[in-house]
């Protein structure tokens, strides 16, 4: 089971800058963990489909086909995303409906790109 990685308010707080410092241990245990997550070919998919969609919003009954994947299997995937803070679910009715939380790709973003977090 994929336990719940953090996710920090700001963007920089999840690890230093990887090409700025030596990461700690903490650090980079937790930025390995976050890679994990998205080093999957289906949850890439998923993340890409779900910000595609209309309000950057999708229901779970709408990434079946397009993934090609059972249900069960893309249930999988949107729980591991969601556990990691990748995608918020909200359920409505019977349907449970995903959207990408940006603050924890940037996150990521920043840990590998300090430019990232540069004003632009």
């Amino acid at each position: 089971m994929t336990t719940a990685l953090p996710l920090a308010a700001d963007p920089s707080l999840c690890c230093a800058p990887v090409l700025q410092a030596p990461l700690a241990a903490d650090e980079a245990g937790t930025l390995a963990a976050a890679l994990k997550v998205l080093a999957d070919p289906a949850r890439l998919r998923l993340l890409s489909l779900i910000a595609a969609a209309p309000d950057a919003t999708a229901c779970n009954c709408d990434l079946v086909e397009p993934l090609g994947l059972s249900q069960p299997t893309v249930s999988h995937h949107l729980k591991v995303l969601t556990e990691a803070g990748f995608l918020h679910r909200e359920k409505r009715a019977q349907w449970a409906y995903y959207r990408v939380v940006p603050e924890r790709l940037a996150q990521l973003r920043a840990a590998l790109d300090p430019a990232a977090l540069a004003p632009a």
